[in-house]
């Protein structure tokens, strides 16, 4: 997203004739923030401006830190705010984000959501599909912030053509990929080229599912798509939209947004219907390493049918090293950094995070969720960990790193068990990396951090 993001900038020159004076809107309120946006015309703006100024209400914060990111007079607007609200964060845009994040209680004007998606429909007109009065939101409209790129200006690869491992040249033993192997069939999805697509519809094994992969969240998961009572798989795609530095999906069928770190929709039909997508595994390892585990892997093809460098590293290069964010998310960096990785355990009785530095070494690490008994087994140099159900029994590393011992037996690890020399499995389960600010952002409040060394 970040080379999209260069042309941002060019974007937002065109935002202030999104909305102009011809809107008509359901009451003054609404009709003067209209005219935060209104283009070529300062004199309207200002008296915009001062109106809220002079009004003094709350209500009005959301609108007014949404036209310091997309109208000019930013000092005018930065004055405004800090004399409603006492605040001294004066021109700065991530500041006031960041305090309007904080304030569970604070709620904008009626008619906001629709001022809100009518501002962002000047940049791409398919943001009607997303936004405006009338939807279903259970997440607060004024912090749903733009991505920087239109709708599916990210695309995603729906039934990505892929290769034989013998045939994938353009792959090195050191490249990361996303592993995923059901019902015995094994494929890799490199980060390389996901950096630039952050979303795979597929179907491996007989069972569609999606990675949704938040590039600022560092998190690729994996979904299942088959929902009861709906006909079709859902399609997932980019909205161009972020929440707290969160990618937000959309399903193509009901157009409703979907937080990609917890797999719930949040805006549109979908919201309050109680659907959460199922969780599956998968696993960050080198090609190297997952080839020569699943030598019948596939993989997909540099050949994506987009025009885009898929060189190693070239995405994200700047985000990935740097400690700071991209966008504005209130994180608790008292134990953990914002961009430390974790490994998320999920479906279990309890949300957990594993921070990866407890896996430096290719830690073997027993552990609990709650009553559930686990076996966690990690690569903090390659970002691997997989968690299986233990059943009580204490597992150790061995010589051969494809090996465990425990309850006197050796145990094949695989990406759908453990198996023992005798035949027993333990199940595999479901979890992913991602940076700390995401998990702390979603499950911190409700969850448990390992401490385990």
């Amino acid at each position: 997203m970040s080379k999209f993001l260069r042309l941002s900038t060019y974007i937002l020159l065109f935002v202030m004739g999104a909305v102009t004076a011809g809107n008509v809107f359901a009451s003054e309120v609404t009709d003067r923030a209209s005219d935060l946006f209104v283009r070529n015309d300062p004199a309207k703006v200002s008296a915009a401006i001062e109106y809220f100024k002079t009004r003094k209400n709350v209500n009005a914060v959301g609108a007014l830190i949404l036209a310091m990111r997309f109208a000019s007079p930013r000092a005018e607007i930065g004055e405004a705010l800090e004399a409603i609200t006492g605040q001294p964060h004066g021109e700065n845009w991530n500041a006031w984000m960041l305090w309007q994040e904080g304030q569970t209680s604070l709620k904008p004007f009626e008619g906001f959501e629709q001022v809100h998606a009518d501002v962002h429909a000047g940049i791409d007109p398919n943001f009607q599909l997303f936004l405006g009065g009338g939807r279903n939101y259970n997440i607060k409209a004024e912090e749903i912030t733009w991505g920087g790129v239109v709708k599916d200006g990210i695309p995603a690869l729906t039934n990505p053509k892929l290769v034989a491992a013998k045939d994938a040249t353009y792959m090195e033993p050191k490249n990361l990929v996303f592993g995923v192997k059901i019902n015995g069939d094994a494929r890799a999805y490199p980060l390389r080229i996901l950096d630039w697509h952050e979303m795979f519809n597929d179907v491996v094994g007989g069972v569609p599912v999606s990675l949704a992969y938040c590039t600022l969240c560092g998190s690729g998961i994996l979904y299942e798509t088959k929902l009861a009572d709906y006909p079709h798989p859902l399609i997932l795609g980019s909205s161009g939209f972020l929440y707290r530095s969160n990618k937000l999906m959309y399903d193509t069928y009901t157009h409703s947004l979907w937080n990609q770190f917890t797999g719930k929709p949040v805006a549109g039909p979908l919201v309050g219907s109680g659907i959460k997508l199922k969780v599956r595994p998968v696993v960050i390892t080198t090609w190297g390493k997952w080839q020569k585990e699943n030598p019948e892997t596939r993989v997909i093809s540099v050949n994506t049918g987009y025009k885009r460098n898929y060189g190693t590293g070239v995405a994200y290069q700047e985000y990935w090293a740097s400690p700071d964010l991209m966008f504005p998310a209130i994180v608790d960096q008292s134990a953990h950094k914002a961009k430390d990785y974790v490994f998320s355990l999920r479906g279990a009785e309890i949300e957990k995070a594993w921070p990866l530095k407890l896996f430096e070494g290719s830690k073997v690490l027993n552990d609990t969720a709650g009553s559930l008994k686990l076996v966690l087994i990690g690569d903090a140099q390659t970002r691997t960990v997989r968690a299986f159900r233990s059943n009580g029994i204490e597992f150790v590393k061995t010589d051969n790193p494809d090996i465990v011992s425990g309850d006197g037996k050796s145990w094949q690890i695989s990406e759908e068990s453990l198996t023992a020399d005798d035949g027993t499995k333990l199940e595999r389960l479901s979890g992913h990396i991602g940076f700390w600010f995401a998990w702390s952002n979603y499950y911190g409040a409700e969850g448990e951090v390992a401490t385990t060394n």
